[in-house]
């Protein structure tokens, strides 16, 4: 394969979520985020995405350092943690805000899908690339005055985007840029829209992943992500997030999905076997690493 000339040392990320073990997948992104940063003589660092408070545990942000060890992969730099950088998000949040470009939204989950099917009628019911409900968009026409109201009452509310206005404001068309392990580049036509609002504030942080990828890839200087295919749709979203904060967009490519024997993806929700059980089981990271196709 041939490196392909950047003008400035890529950067890649691994950034995993402290709410379960690392499985065999995460092994495989991570591997191949080390193999090409160290092939084109750029930089692999570690951010902890844990914005969750509910889910996010201490304990495994230990563990997954420790099975990154036992890998072999070596980071650079600091480890960036989400939870320390509220402040940050918040005040990206708020300037959304300012411009009009993000909405509080007092819906509970179940209010948006019920709403949303009286929207659809007999229709099929709208949703978002990934499968949930689309919200129509209920608090989007409440009187200030009311929403002010609430707000000071201490309501819990989310923060969504408003997407026909998001869109509107962003220059040019939307899109990012995308590559390959071979070196070779390209270019996708995002299409946010799907979408719809998305929430980009929690009701318990003021972030959610989308808002905080694009933030802290941003900070870090991230210039290449690699990620599974399962975030792609996502990328549209980001891809409409850097244009309206005026933030460098990286070079993306979603790799396959690792698979169980069932054809589903691995997944710590679907209690995939992780790293920690081969390790227990007496398997070498050498072996990980050989059967996952890396020397």
């Amino acid at each position: 394969m041939t490196a392909p000339t950047f003008r400035f040392a890529p950067t890649f990320r691994f950034a995993p979520s402290p709410n379960g073990r690392l499985h065999l997948g995460h092994a495989w992104s991570v591997l191949l985020n080390a193999d090409l940063a160290r092939r084109w003589g750029g930089r692999l660092l570690l951010r902890i995405e844990d914005i969750d408070p509910g889910r996010s545990r201490p304990d495994l942000v230990s563990a997954i350092q420790d099975d990154l060890a036992w890998l072999g992969i070596a980071f650079d730099g600091t480890v960036l943690r989400q939870s320390e950088r509220m402040p940050a998000y918040r005040s990206v949040l708020g300037g959304l805000a300012a411009r009009s470009l993000a909405y509080p939204c007092f819906c509970s989950r179940s209010e948006v899908g019920a709403a949303a099917r009286a929207a659809a009628g007999d229709g099929p019911l709208p949703r978002d690339p990934d499968g949930a409900p689309l919200y129509p968009g209920t608090c989007r026409i409440l009187p200030e005055i009311s929403v002010s109201a609430r707000i000071a009452r201490g309501e819990p509310h989310t923060w969504r985007l408003a997407m026909d206005r998001a869109c509107a404001a962003a220059p040019g068309p939307s899109g990012f840029s995308t590559f390959a392990p071979d070196g070779t580049t390209g270019s996708v036509r995002a299409d946010p829209a799907r979408w719809g609002d998305s929430v980009i504030g929690r009701r318990d942080v003021p972030t959610s992943y989308h808002l905080a990828v694009v933030t802290d890839d941003a900070a870090q200087g991230i210039t290449n992500v690699v990620r599974g295919a399962d975030l792609l749709a996502a990328t549209d979203l980001h891809a409409l997030l850097q244009a309206l904060l005026g933030l460098p967009g990286p070079r993306y490519h979603h790799h396959a999905l690792l698979l169980d024997a069932t054809g589903a993806k691995l997944a710590k929700s679907r209690g995939s076997q992780s790293l920690a059980d081969l390790r227990a089981q007496g398997v070498e990271p050498e072996s990980i690493r050989a059967q996952l196709g890396f020397s």
